[in-house]
């Protein structure tokens, strides 16, 4: 058993690396900016939604608290007739990125710890660079990318968003898993 205390600097640097990889990902490959469309009338919308004075949160359309609700033929018509969706509002003002960027980290070093935990459990020391690349790459992939694909079957996410996601969280997991294979304590 390889101990959690042990593993510090994998846990680290791998989530240096995949800070570093989001970071150039977010910001200069092409790939996300087709991720979310512009309204055909912007204005008209925001103008609408700031006389309702809404609080960040996430807001369903039309909104049915339950599945009775579902049946109201008032809801029934609503959701026939459209627009359905969910909408998410965020605080007003220029957005801040330190926090957001400094909350990813911490993500990462989380991500990080669980895979160290459970390869550690699972691989011994002095494991080969490949074996402790198969465990830390299908854990890091699946805490990184997986989560996202309930939002494409439940909440109508574009599933090429989700892809680009997975793909994302490829990148991810093998920079993970290439940190915890090259630094895997020997026997």
């Amino acid at each position: 058993m390889v101990t959690l205390g042990s593993l510090w600097l994998p846990i680290l640097l791998s989530a240096v690396f995949v800070w570093i990889a989001s970071a150039l990902i977010w910001t200069v490959m092409p790939h996300h900016k087709t991720d979310w469309k512009k309204l055909p009338d912007e204005e008209a919308l925001r103008g609408a939604l700031k006389g309702q004075n809404l609080a960040p949160a996430q807001y369903s359309f039309p909104h049915a608290p339950d599945s009775a609700a579902m049946k109201d033929p008032e809801v029934v018509r609503k959701l026939q007739e459209g627009p359905v969706g969910v909408l998410t509002i965020w605080p007003s003002g220029m957005p801040t990125m330190g926090g957001k960027m400094a909350a990813s980290f911490v993500y990462y070093l989380v991500v990080g710890a669980i895979v160290a935990y459970l390869a550690g459990r699972t691989v011994a020391a002095g494991a080969e660079y490949l074996a402790v690349f198969r465990v830390t790459g299908t854990v890091a992939w699946l805490a990184y990318a997986f989560g996202g694909i309930p939002d494409s079957i439940w909440f109508g996410r574009p599933w090429s968003t989700t892809v680009k996601i997975l793909i994302d969280g490829l990148v991810y997991a093998l920079l993970t898993a290439g940190v915890f294979g090259w630094l895997w304590p020997g026997g």
